[in-house]
């Protein structure tokens, strides 16, 4: 499983582990799943796709603005906004 966190400058939003994760970034879309190489991207306005398991249908929150980072600890999504 991938540990996802969601935060804003408020608070820390989310704080679990998912399947997979597509976050809107500015280069285009991108998935992330366990295991994902270090990676940093700057995000544009749209919607967070969270997958909980392989076969689930998405849960959609809405960001704007951020950035995301992968490490070998997970994918930290900080959002300007979130909600």
């Amino acid at each position: 499983m991938l540990h996802f966190e969601l935060v804003t400058p408020e608070k820390l939003l989310r704080s679990e582990e998912v399947h997979m994760v597509v976050v809107p970034g500015t280069e285009g879309d991108f998935g992330v799943l366990e295991g994902h190489a270090p990676f940093m991207s700057t995000i544009r306005d749209g919607n967070l796709e969270i997958y909980k398991s392989g076969g689930s249908a998405p849960e959609t929150i809405r960001i704007e603005g951020g950035f995301a980072e992968v490490n070998e600890k997970g994918l930290t999504v900080l959002a300007e906004k979130a909600g």
